[in-house]
């Protein structure tokens, strides 16, 4: 899905496809991607899998290549795709914990879409947003010191 949106977005920009995409994971993976490929129209572009486990590299025709163990190549390859991988995990996880305070914004009476969002922007997380103070509220654009009172108050019904 991540190639078919980034080929798509390439080709309505009218921006030039990227010479090679490397691919996390193996013959599956690759699969997945040539079809995306295919499916926006940009055929002319190189894929490699590389799959963590032998640090195999997969490729188009169906071949597998091990490069030396030592190689400079394939040293390249693995923290190119260990970053890559660092950097979906690392944005599964924030998507994820933005998800949990929209979630729980959603119980809160008298909220709408704009305030969520600016909550969601300006705390990034519940344990954030019930640390806050009124005074810390009532900053962000939408609230000011009623509303900000009346969420705080929700908050922290004590």
């Amino acid at each position: 899905e991540v190639v078919r949106r980034r080929l798509r977005r390439l080709k309505e920009e009218g921006k030039a496809y990227p010479d090679l995409f490397l691919i996390d994971g193996g013959a599956g993976q690759l699969g997945r991607a040539l079809k995306a490929a295919s499916e926006v129209g940009a055929e002319n572009i190189a894929f490699v899998a590389i799959a963590k486990r032998f640090d195999e590299l997969y490729l188009p025709d169906g071949r597998r290549v091990m490069l030396p163990r030592r190689s400079q190549a394939l040293r390249l390859l693995q923290r190119v795709r260990d970053e890559a991988h660092r950097f979906a995990v690392s944005y599964h996880r924030n998507l994820r914990r933005k998800e949990g305070l929209l979630s729980f914004l959603d119980g809160i009476p008298g909220l709408g879409e704009k305030r969520k969002m600016a909550l969601l922007n300006y705390f990034g997380s519940v344990s954030r947003l019930l640390s806050a103070s009124k005074e810390e509220i009532a900053k962000i654009e939408g609230f000011g010191p009623k509303t900000a009172e009346r969420l705080y108050s929700l908050l922290h019904p004590d």
